[in-house]
């Protein structure tokens, strides 16, 4: 049914799918880097939920404040940006600790690998033919 209520759905759909994901690859990241630790799957859904928001939030407003120190380092300062979210969630809840700074740049590079796969095979899978 064209414009009906079915592209809505698939888009529901794809959104829940990607959040379960992302916390599976949160649980990956605090078995694979010890300086990550995940109480449980439900701690990892609502840890990736608020990384998400973070990411999409504070994160653009952190960019554009930082922007000249982001150009001197080349882009390299975005790597900092998003370890500070990373370890502000952890921060805020229980059950996702990071033991430092340094855990936290680790963590979120490990996260950010796995959302890049994960990002591609979705676009694979939901691809409109």
């Amino acid at each position: 049914m064209p414009g009906g209520a079915a592209p809505v759905i698939l888009r529901a759909v794809t959104i829940f799918l990607r959040w379960l994901l992302l916390a599976a690859a949160l649980l990956l990241v605090a078995n694979i880097y010890p300086g990550v630790q995940v109480a449980s799957f439900g701690a990892a859904m609502i840890a990736a939920l608020i990384i998400g928001l973070f990411n999409a939030l504070v994160r653009p407003i952190l960019v554009l404040l930082t922007l000249p120190v982001t150009v001197l380092t080349l882009g390299l300062f975005l790597f900092v940006i998003n370890a500070l979210m990373f370890y502000f969630a952890a921060g805020i809840l229980e059950g996702f600790h990071v033991d430092g700074f340094v855990a936290a740049l680790i963590g979120s590079l490990l996260y950010s690998l796995c959302g890049l796969v994960i990002d591609a095979a979705m676009q694979r899978l939901f691809a409109r033919r």
